[in-house]
């Protein structure tokens, strides 16, 4: 086997491998002797069967085994003689025209993981912001709870129906004259204004009193679930057999008891212990937005280009898929598209971090151990139907690329949290509204695009600790190298080889119109 580096440029490697084809041919001659005793055929006694015939039989399919078996041993040879440790799957190439007999002459070209000096970790200083929880936004969480779980008392049968009013109504649905399934149902509950309906369905029952009759006209959204009612107009005879208005609702023992609780004292030790965790999340999260943006000022390294372009991949995705759900999926792509150096920078900078984070892990010995690796392989295996979740763990067990990828997050969230044990941290009593703001703040100035992304206008709306594509300091950076794994892991396409990885569980279909229109037929999805 000879081997000829040809190119050598920052991380880029590159190499030509030849394997002579005296050495395919030995292996291949080997391999027909090792199988030769178990070959049956017509007129040989088991394990006679001369290896000239053997070959004639299987050789071609022996050849191409051999063939690929030796070039996965060169390029492990490549890298374990030149001391390369991958940051992705090489590439590798025969040349075009290769055929049995003749030399396989292999291109390997590949990109390193760069040398890099890891930090002292002692010494670090962080700031870290708390929210107290109060007894007022206790008793605020249990009000929520109680107008969430409004009670009805039947109205005066002249009563008029309002916003907040609850009617018990029979109906029956056709499209074009004729009843379809699921447009039937009787004593369903409806509330004026809850939006449980599709538009135009409860705004046409505003007013009604109990025993009132109607025929209400509205249109299905192009978008329903149900294919032979998308965009169909429908009517609706709708018979009101009450209206109901709200009562106001005791907080005491019996509503925590309703609730399957002890007492109203162990519904508010219960939220409390809610509010803490989320506001801990948050605290958290500001923590190591800090963290991240010390080490990122501190280290400017080159980072694999294959690495950046894959992170920036699952960015883009994300935003695409964001800016596809807008009401403005035009105009919110275009503005994408004019930052999306901005956010190819954002990439850069995750691959560094990670890389960054993964190399203190190892000088310092943070690792996942087996149980700790074995429950992230179970709780993955739960995202595909049952009977494939066996081969899934079988997949990421003889995949270290798969189980790496698995492991990445893990890691990193243990390694940032060995710098926490490490880290000089000086505790701030602040609001809720200052811990959000200074999340948002702790955005660094050069990796923020300079005009704000759809999706981070969509994110706004969400919950501060929900993760955001365009964030990275909540953002995970991409963490993808394994400590105990020469080569850095990239995700498992799964999807791709049957053979190995079993499909995701589908989604559930669900019936076009199995039920009322509250829920079902008429409701809004």
């Amino acid at each position: 086997m000879q081997i000829k580096e040809t190119a050598n440029e920052g991380l880029k490697r590159a190499y030509t491998v030849t394997i002579p084809a005296k050495e395919i041919d030995e292996r291949v001659n080997s391999e027909v002797k090792k199988i030769a005793p178990q070959v049956k055929m017509p007129g040989f006694r088991p394990g006679k069967v001369p290896a000239n015939l053997v070959r004639k039989m299987h050789g071609e399919q022996l050849h191409a085994q051999m063939v690929n078996d030796m070039i996965r041993e060169s390029v492990d040879k490549v890298m374990a003689d030149n001391k390369l440790r991958p940051a992705m799957q090489p590439k590798v190439e025969i040349e075009e025209g290769y055929e049995e007999g003749k030399d396989a002459s292999l291109s390997v070209e590949v990109e390193i993981l760069p040398e890099i000096d890891a930090p002292e970790v002692e010494g670090l200083a962080l700031e870290r912001l708390t929210v107290p929880v109060t007894d007022e936004q206790v008793m605020e969480a249990v009000e929520r709870i109680a107008s969430n779980n409004k009670s009805y008392k039947d109205a005066a049968k002249t009563k008029k129906a309002g916003d907040g009013d609850q009617l018990i109504i029979d109906f029956v649905g056709r499209v074009d004259g004729t009843e379809f399934e699921g447009g039937k149902a009787e004593n369903t509950p409806l509330v004026i204004g809850s939006g449980q309906f599709i538009p135009g369905f409860e705004e046409q029952l505003t007013g009604a009193k109990t025993g009132d009759e109607k025929t209400i006209t509205v249109t299905f959204p192009e978008d329903y679930p149900a294919e032979n009612l998308k965009g169909k107009e429908a009517e609706f005879d709708v018979t009101v057999q009450q209206v109901k208005v709200p009562t106001d609702t005791a907080i005491d023992d019996e509503f925590a008891k309703n609730l399957g609780l002890e007492d109203l004292a162990k519904l508010k030790e219960l939220l409390r212990g809610q509010l803490e965790q989320e506001t801990a999340g948050l605290t958290r999260t500001q923590m190591k937005r800090q963290l991240l943006d010390t080490l990122a000022a501190g280290h400017d390294f080159a980072v694999p280009q294959g690495m950046v372009e894959a992170e920036f991949e699952q960015i883009w995705a994300q935003l695409q898929q964001e800016a596809a759900q807008s009401d403005d999926a035009e105009a919110m792509l275009k503005e994408m598209d004019d930052e999306k150096d901005d956010y190819r920078k954002i990439a850069e900078r995750r691959v560094r971090l990670g890389l960054l984070l993964s190399e203190i892990g190892q000088k310092n010995g943070v690792e996942v151990n087996a149980n700790e690796m074995n429950m992230l392989i179970q709780q993955a295996a739960q995202q595909y139907r049952a009977e494939d979740r066996e081969r899934f763990v079988q997949y990421v067990q003889s995949e270290p690329m798969a189980a790496a990828q698995l492991r990445a997050p893990l890691y990193e969230d243990k390694v940032v949290d060995f710098l926490f044990d490490k880290a000089e941290i000086t505790d701030r009593e602040v609001t809720r509204e200052e811990l959000e703001a200074a999340i948002e703040a702790e955005e660094t100035t050069e990796e923020k695009p300079k005009k704000k992304a759809p999706a981070k206008k969509a994110a706004a709306k969400k919950a501060p600790a929900k993760k955001d594509a365009t964030k990275d300091a909540d953002d995970k950076p991409a963490a993808k190298k394994a400590p105990a794994k020469k080569a850095a892991p990239k995700k498992a396409a799964a999807a791709k080889d049957d053979d190995k990885a079993p499909a995701k569980k589908p989604a559930a279909k669900k019936p076009a119109a199995k039920k009322a229109p509250a829920k079902k037929a008429a409701a809004k999805k």
